[in-house]
């Protein structure tokens, strides 16, 4: 059993004028040392893409026409559909996945403002 907790992880949801621009969560790494704070939110997002089966939905999600994708398209992974739904729900809580349901299916969209903060904290160039 793990005494991990749980992470309240803040998606910073970029407005029409600003889409392009990225406000991570984090300093770039290179930056200075990582506060508790910013290394608890950075570990909850890496940890969930740790996994195998997490990060190829993760993959097929990110890598689907139209930019998101319904369960029922990315649910072939080599596991049973209950352990799927268990891995998105894990992607959707650490802010790396939205979802919105459509009559009985549900869709999956990758969050791109946390993917890049994600990016920007690992650029070695800052």
């Amino acid at each position: 059993m793990s005494n991990s907790q749980m992470v309240e992880l803040t998606v910073v949801e970029p407005d029409a004028q600003a889409a392009e621009s990225v406000v991570p969560c984090c300093p770039p790494i290179t930056a200075g040392e990582l506060s508790v704070a910013d290394a608890e939110k950075m570990a909850a997002m890496f940890k969930a893409l740790s996994d195998p089966v997490r990060l190829r939905l993760f993959s097929k999600v990110a890598s689907h026409a139209g930019g998101e994708a319904c369960v029922c398209d990315i649910s072939d992974v080599g596991v049973s559909q209950p352990t799927v739904s268990h891995h998105l729900k894990k992607l959707k809580d650490a802010g790396l996945l939205t979802s919105e349901r459509r009559g009985t299916w549900v869709y999956y969209s990758v969050a791109p403002s946390v993917v890049a903060a994600m990016s920007a904290m690992l650029d070695l160039r800052s």
